[in-house]
């Protein structure tokens, strides 16, 4: 065996605890976000939000499954919105399994009928600080999930892909 295939295999090996990290924080995080009510879901919801208000907006997550990477609409959303954060420099990433985040997320809603999961199938999520006097909001999740984005844009990955644990 070479230096060099053992330096790759090395890689590999961290990439994957990097990203199983990242996954393990993402979920904290959704999880954290939706309890304090600091999350908007879906696409048009959350461009108004970034309207209306877009210096609290801290962290965003594209979500699509493979059967939207055809959707030319959804597509053009996902780019405007990538642009928007990368301006801004709110850190966003991209997230391949909506079925978890549904689970996540729940798929009831307050007067306990199902939700349309095609609305949480086709989503953009962002996560925005409730009161805008306060300082932005504080989560070790958030944090480790922004040093992620950041080695990630390092390496030329500006909207890495994470997958959320089993």
């Amino acid at each position: 065996m070479t230096l060099e295939e053992v330096h790759g295999q090395e890689a590999v090996v961290e990439s994957a605890e990097r990203m199983h990290s990242a996954g393990k924080a993402l979920h904290e995080l959704l999880i954290s976000a939706q309890r304090q009510e600091c999350l908007t879901v879906g696409v048009y919801e959350s461009a108004k939000v970034m309207n209306v208000d877009p210096d609290n907006v801290t962290f965003c997550i594209l979500a699509a499954d493979e059967i939207d990477e055809g959707d030319i609409a959804l597509q053009i959303h996902f780019t405007l919105i990538q642009a928007f954060c990368c301006e801004n420099d709110i850190n966003i990433v991209r997230l391949n399994d909506t079925e978890k985040l549904a689970e996540i997320l729940g798929s009831t809603d307050e007067s306990g009928e199902p939700k349309d999961l095609q609305q949480l199938v086709n989503v953009l999520f962002l996560f925005i600080s409730q009161n805008p006097s306060e300082d932005a909001w504080k989560d070790p999740a958030l944090e480790k999930l922004g040093l992620f984005c950041e080695e990630s844009r390092n390496v030329n990955d500006w909207v890495p892909t994470i997958t959320l644990p089993e």
